[in-house]
C-alpha cells in the first residue's frame, strides 16, 4: 500500500520528464493508490504518457484475476481510451483483460491499430493471445512481460521458507513479443532473459490487412450488434 503510486501527488513526474526529454511514448504498469476512491484500495493500472510528457490515460484493470482479487480492487471503463502515436492509434490492456472480447472491442471501435498488452510474465499467457489479437484486430500487438526468478524473492518475505521450498528456479519466464497484423511474429517470445526489444513497425501492413478485414469498419454490422461502454470514472461521490 505504501509503495503504491499516487498519480495525483506526482509520483510519475520523473517518468513524464524523461518521456518529454527523449520524445518517448510510455505505457507503464503500476499499482495505483486511488485517492478519488478514498486512498485505501489499490488498483492494477496501466498509465499512458505521451511524447510531450503528459499523462493521457490511467486504465484501472476491470477485473483482477483469480487470487489478485485479494489485493486489487476492480476498475472501471474510464481508461478504455486510445491515443495518437505518429501514424498509429495506440491502446492497451492489463494481463487477462486481453482475453476479454468486449474490452478489446472497445479499443477496436476507437481505431486502435497498435495494441500494448502488459503481463506479469509467462509464455503460456503471451504466445496464443498475442498472435490472436493481432489477427483479430489486424493490428500490431506488443506484449511486454516480466521475468521472475526464485532468487528475486527477498528473504524477509513472510513465509519465505514455504514459498521457495517447491518454487522452480524461474517462476515467470518472460516471453515478451511482437506480432504483426497478419498474426505472424515480428519478434517471437523472448524467454528466460531480460532484453531490450527494438523493432520498426510498418504502418502500411495495417492498411494491407484491413483491406480484407476491418473489425470495426466494413466488416462490422452496427445495425445488428453494438457495444455500450461506460467510460465514467467511478466514485461514491458525484459532482453536482
Amino acid at each position: 500500500m505504501r509503495q503504491a503510486v499516487e498519480i495525483e501527488k506526482g509520483d510519475l513526474d520523473v517518468l513524464c520528464e524523461l518521456a518529454k526529454k527523449h520524445e518517448l511514448a510510455i505505457y507503464l504498469g503500476t499499482i495505483e493508490r486511488a485517492m478519488n476512491r478514498g486512498g485505501h484500495s489499490v488498483y492494477c493500472s496501466l498509465v499512458y504518457i505521451n511524447q510531450e510528457g503528459s499523462i493521457q490515460s490511467v486504465h484501472r484493470k476491470l477485473q483482477p484475476t483469480y487470487e489478485e482479487r485479494l489485493s486489487w480492487a476492480p476498475g472501471d471503463g474510464h481508461g478504455l481510451q486510445v491515443h495518437p502515436l505518429k501514424e498509429f492509434t495506440v491502446g492497451g490492456l492489463n494481463c487477462w483483460e486481453n482475453w476479454m472480447p468486449l474490452s478489446r472491442t472497445a479499443l477496436y471501435g476507437q481505431g486502435e491499430n497498435l495494441h500494448i498488452a502488459v503481463w506479469p510474465g509467462n509464455e503460456k499467457n503471451t504466445f496464443d493471445i498475442t498472435k490472436f489479437m493481432a489477427k483479430e484486430g489486424r493490428s500490431f500487438v506488443i506484449s511486454a512481460s516480466g521475468l521472475m526468478k526464485k532468487s528475486d524473492i527477498p528473504e524477509d518475505t513472510p513465509h519465505y521458507d514455504q514459498i521457495i521450498r517447491s518454487a522452480p528456479e524461474i517462476m515467470a519466464n518472460g516471453a515478451s513479443c511482437i506480432a504483426g497484423p497478419d498474426g505472424e511474429w515480428v519478434v517471437p517470445p523472448v524467454l528466460n532473459e531480460e532484453k531490450l526489444i527494438v523493432a520498426n513497425l510498418d504502418f502500411n501492413r495495417v492498411l494491407e490487412e484491413r483491406q480484407n478485414f476491418d473489425v470495426s469498419g466494413h466488416y462490422s454490422r452496427p445495425d445488428v450488434t453494438q457495444l455500450t461502454v461506460n467510460r465514467e470514472r467511478q466514485s461514491i461521490l458525484k459532482k453536482d
